[in-house]
């Protein structure tokens, strides 16, 4: 049976870097990387992104729709990062695809976590440990990536919270 292993976090806790090491157990594995190399700092990210991940994953860039990367991988592929949540509820809302809080794109993505593909690990921030926002859009992004990293968490077999570089399983 196919899992689905959600990690959350703050910004440089160690999510991705964890789990990668998760995935060292497979040998057919995925990354499906949401984020867009739109200035030069996000280019350098990406880039240390993918030099700690090294060769051994298929990659696929989709910044609006990783449930269809998703359903789309080759049969034979036996995990995936979908790395990460934040960065796509950021595309989404960019893009103006979300109305009322939700959009097809998430939906699908909800549908396919029922019934994943392949083992399938997500990787997310926690946003509501900090400040309130000072305007609403910024409020409105954080309270909506609450929302979908509880949908998320509920969704998944387990689910982690990184701290420090150190994972604390929660479920």
């Amino acid at each position: 049976m196919n899992r689905v292993t959600y990690i959350c976090g703050g910004c440089r806790s160690g999510k991705s870097s964890f789990a990668l090491q998760l995935m060292q157990t497979f040998e057919r594995k995925a990354f499906i990387a949401t984020a867009q190399a739109l200035d030069e700092e996000m280019h350098q990210r990406i880039q240390r992104h993918q030099q700690e991940r090294g060769q051994s994953f298929f990659t696929v860039e989709e910044p609006l729709d990783p449930a269809q990367a998703l359903s789309r991988l080759s049969g034979d592929t036996q995990a995936a990062v979908l790395d990460c949540l934040t960065v796509w509820l950021g595309n989404l809302m960019h893009q103006e695809l979300v109305q009322d809080n939700t959009c097809q794109q998430l939906e699908n993505f909800f549908a396919l976590l029922a019934s994943p593909p392949c083992h399938v690990f997500v990787v997310s921030n926690e946003l509501g440990m900090g400040l309130v926002p000072g305007d609403s859009l910024s409020r409105r992004y954080r309270d909506m990536m609450g929302r979908i990293n509880q949908r998320t968490a509920s969704l998944a077999h387990e689910a982690y919270f990184v701290v420090s570089g150190m994972p604390l399983r929660l479920k």
